[in-house]
């Protein structure tokens, strides 16, 4: 086998993924057992060969046994088998709450197949992972399968669009033996066991051929996209009982955290010199002049070091003494300082994109990564602050948090609300180009470009972080005929105001001769390519927020030649009005003059409605497409 027959691209294919959940004998634990198989293709797929399992190591919670793991390769038409050296196998603690194992298959060829088993025991339950059926690699099948007592209600939560080639169910008696002590008629003393006969309730679902889940720049999340099943916790019934509701609320929750050592009790420690922040930020008058002040007193002292947790591992009086942290810690660290300036903040505990969507209806903190800081400023202001990111702004709503919700603790009056996360007003870029059409062919002038929000915040990140001669490349798009002579930047350190962009540019126009010029209008602007060129998607499409891109071009035409061909004025919008395209063209006193608005009033769409998106997206790269010919007098 030599590739995948419904991927045909795919570097490497699961072939097989089994999950088994069970309960113990003593219906303490919950015990999982994992098979898999994965085939590897080419050389682009070996990332596939390195295994990362991680566990819950507190307490002992979980553990990990059984491992066993081996490479297979075709060696002159007979199967050469290659077992793992238990010596490479590593155990690695991440933090207080979690360890992993962690291997590298040895001697990965193309052709070969990677095989590994184990098995999980968790020491509590009524809590089933979440089992997801696809990959970022195609899935050859996967199936799992639970034999759950009926002392225990789990309500199944499908997130499946795809066809399930098994499903079934079935019961099976089973009988609970608990040891008892019992003393003889002469004060002797044995064990005896008593036995209740319960029914294990048995479930499984497979799935086939499953298409792998790729990332790219409009894909919410893997997680938010995977084909999954959850299982959620209703509550138990014991043996000849009634049913004892388990559900959480977010009340409860919060009170968790607040109680827990590694959160609650962070919230008030005091910081060994935090009067060098809190002493500025009382000499200044407005509200907001001392959440920058203090906003940006943390994230200038303190460094991400790329974790994110709910909780602190370090906790935060060792964060701010090594000025490095976790993101619950530096945050944690920003609301004490925020508080110690009597400002009214609360942490709260969030998701970020890339973990997925927070779910209200299941409420369990673990559907958290991150801790922020909420500010509500009055009814109609707050502010959601992040000290992790060096170019996160206090005005501005992380991206990576929007469209989902977090969990506020209020720990002086015991409240615990959840808070949406969104922006409800577009990100606007505005862009002026004015440029003269020269004889020959080539095209030269200024453009300036006006962005605001995460447009302002994006275009800061990528300057300072890859440095201007790379920038210039980005801008430049791959196009060798494009030059950059100049760039210079306004407001880059003043965050309430637009960034400016001030660009000097000379083009060679492609296909242009001595008889005639063309031009194509979006020269140099952020729209041109589209991303949407594929006829089928089988994931979300996420812009993230919503956007308008306004451009205003002004091209003076080269005496001695005539316009040949005009791109009509023309407007364009989607049945619901979620995208709209408009071009404005006019030609006045020997130029040409183009407007294009493309409006976006919605952040997301899902698989389904790709093809809406997609014929839309076509029609309007055809006039952006479009060209001004110019013909020699």
């Amino acid at each position: 086998m030599t590739s995948c027959d419904f991927e045909k691209d795919a570097n490497a294919e699961v072939l097989l993924d089994i999950g088994d959940i069970s309960y113990s004998e003593d219906l303490k634990s919950i015990v999982q057992q994992y098979h898999k198989r994965i085939k590897i293709f080419n050389s682009n797929g070996n990332y596939k060969a390195d295994i990362h399992l991680g566990y819950l190591s507190v307490n002992r919670m979980e553990n990990i046994t059984g491992l066993e793991a081996e490479t297979i390769n075709l060696v002159d038409g007979k199967a050469e088998v290659t077992k793992i050296d238990k010596k490479s196998i590593f155990t690695t603690v991440i933090d207080q709450e979690r360890s992993e194992i962690s291997f590298t298959f040895p001697n990965v060829k193309p052709g070969c197949i990677l095989e590994y088993k184990y098995k999980l025991t968790a020491r509590y339950n009524a809590d089933i992972p979440t089992w997801t059926f696809q990959d970022d690699v195609p899935v050859r099948y996967s199936e799992l399968s639970t034999y759950i007592p009926d002392v225990f209600l789990f309500r199944p939560s499908p997130h499946i669009s795809f066809p399930l080639v098994k499903h079934t169910t079935s019961t099976d008696p089973q009988v609970l033996k608990v040891l008892s002590h019992s003393v003889g008629n002469q004060g002797t003393s044995s064990q005896e066991s008593d036995t209740y006969p319960y029914y294990n309730n048995n479930e499984a679902w497979g799935m086939a051929n499953i298409p792998s889940v790729r990332s790219d720049d409009y894909i919410s999340s893997f997680a938010d996209n995977a084909q999954r099943i959850s299982l959620d916790f209703v509550g138990n019934k014991p043996i000849g009982g009634f049913l004892e509701s388990a559900s959480d609320t977010w009340a409860k929750v919060g009170y968790d955290l607040l109680m827990d050592e590694d959160f609650g009790s962070q919230l008030n420690r005091s910081l060994t010199g935090e009067d060098v922040i809190t002493s500025k930020a009382a000499l200044l008058k407005t509200m907001d002049e001392k959440i920058a002040c203090v906003f940006n007193g943390v994230k200038d002292a303190m460094k991400w070091n790329g974790i994110d947790r709910w909780y602190t591992v370090d906790g935060t009086h060792k964060a701010w003494e090594n000025k490095t942290g976790n993101s619950t810690e530096i945050n944690i660290i920003l609301y004490h300082l925020l508080k110690q300036c009597n400002i009214a903040a609360y942490p709260m505990v969030v998701s970020t994109r890339h973990n997925g969507r927070a779910d209200r209806w299941r409420t369990s903190v673990w559907g958290f990564n991150r801790t922020v800081v909420y500010v509500p400023v009055d009814s109609t202001k707050e502010y959601i602050l992040d000290a992790t990111g060096k170019y996160n702004q206090y005005n501005e709503t992380p991206a990576e948090l929007l469209n989902s919700f977090g969990l506020a603790i209020d720990k002086a009056k015991k409240a615990y609300d959840t808070v949406s996360i969104k922006k409800d007003l577009p990100v606007r870029q505005i862009i002026l180009i004015n440029a003269e059409v020269k004889p020959g062919g080539k095209l030269e002038g200024t453009m300036q470009v006006n962005s605001s929000s995460y447009d302002r915040i994006n275009t800061i990140k990528r300057y300072k972080t890859d440095g201007e001669e790379k920038y210039i490349q980005f801008l430049r798009n791959g196009d060798n005929s494009l030059k950059i002579s100049s760039i210079k930047f306004e407001n880059m350190e003043v965050d309430t105001l637009p960034l400016t962009e001030n660009i000097a540019f000379n083009v060679d126009l492609p296909g242009s001769d001595e008889n005639y010029i063309y031009l194509r209008p979006d020269v140099f602007t952020p729209m041109n390519s589209n991303p949407f060129l594929s006829e089928n998607r089988l994931v979300d499409i996420y812009f993230g927020y919503l956007r308008n891109f306004s451009i205003n071009s002004v091209y003076k035409l080269p005496a001695g030649y005539k316009i040949d061909a005009l791109p009509k004025s023309v407007s364009m919008v989607m049945p619901d009005k979620s995208i709209s395209f408009k071009r404005i063209v006019a030609e006045q006193d020997g130029t040409v003059l183009v407007h294009f608005i493309i409006d976006f009033k919605r952040a997301a769409f899902n698989a389904e409605e790709y093809p809406g998106v997609h014929d839309f997206y076509k029609k309007m790269y055809e006039m952006l497409n479009e060209q001004i010919v110019l013909k020699k007098s």
